[in-house]
């Protein structure tokens, strides 16, 4: 029986010296983490760099503020490298004002157009207080991401003041094999700009435009991307969100569709070749 069981514990610590540094490995493999945080019918997005870098991109309603800074908080945000308005719509810009006055934000990014609502107000002078500028969104403007190609694709042009949608900062981000495109609402002018500008829009991951509005999402948009995850961020609403044709469209495109109404928030990650996924409902 002794000599039984010192075979066992020398089986079982040979298999220990085999577990452990894998385990550490795995551990210390850096990984990319997108929270897709459910806010009702609205954006917000965290996402956590492989270095460490905290982005957030847009804020849901107005009033959905405090379960934004609640939610970063949980995740042990300490301060905010990089914040994003992809638009000055209510339902994306209206947290963001609370996120600001609860954490120290290094950098803000939005596209350069202007709206009169007084979520839009809000965000501004939270900008004021916070004595941060502005720094444009648009084609071509990368972020400082540490191994990691963050870059925005759209808008690749100036619309009208009253085409908010399309003026959505579009931003790609990919490390090493894992790929995301969020869309903000951009809608099908800003889609085909950014296709004619020969953008790099392939992601594995797409943020659907619009809350799945038939005005984005289109056919050709997706034969680009290749998605094979679409995220729509979508809750409650009247307006039929998601659409029948954009829901169409992803079933043809072959891309598995995660909802935030039906999913709760949803989470990314990465290790910069798979993904995990995981859900809160």
């Amino acid at each position: 029986m002794k000599r039984t069981w010192m075979g066992a514990s020398l089986a079982l610590a040979s298999v220990g010296l085999l577990v452990g540094p894998l385990q550490s490995a795995e551990a210390a493999t850096p990984k990319i983490k997108v929270h897709y945080i459910d806010v009702g019918q609205g954006d917000a997005i965290y996402i956590k760099m492989p270095s460490g870098e905290d982005i957030v991109m847009d804020g849901g309603n107005k009033g959905k503020g405090d379960a934004l800074v609640a939610y970063l908080k949980k995740q042990k945000v300490g301060d905010i490298e990089m914040l994003i308005s992809t638009h000055p719509d209510a339902d994306h810009i209206g947290g963001l004002d609370e996120v600001l006055d609860s954490f120290k934000v290094k950098s803000v990014y939005a596209p350069k157009v202007k709206h009169t609502t007084q979520a839009y107000k809000d965000f501004l002078l939270a900008v004021k207080r916070e004595k941060l500028t502005i720094k444009t969104a648009k084609v071509g403007v990368s972020l400082p991401v540490k191994g990691v190609k963050a870059q925005f694709v759209g808008p690749v042009k100036d619309y009208a003041n009253s085409d908010l949608n399309n003026w959505s900062a579009v931003l790609h981000v990919a490390y090493k094999k894992n790929t995301f495109l969020f869309t903000g609402d951009a809608e099908l002018k800003s889609e085909q700009d950014m296709i004619a500008k020969k953008k790099t829009l392939r992601a594995d991951v797409l943020k659907v435009g619009h809350h799945g509005a038939k005005t984005s999402t289109s056919a050709t948009f997706l034969k680009y991307v290749k998605p094979k995850y679409a995220v729509i961020s979508v809750g409650k609403n009247a307006y039929g969100h998601p659409t029948n044709e954009v829901v169409t469209n992803l079933k043809r495109a072959k891309a598995t569709m995660l909802r935030t109404d039906k999913s709760g928030t949803i989470v990314f990650e990465g290790n910069g070749s798979s993904y995990t996924i995981k859900k809160s409902k």
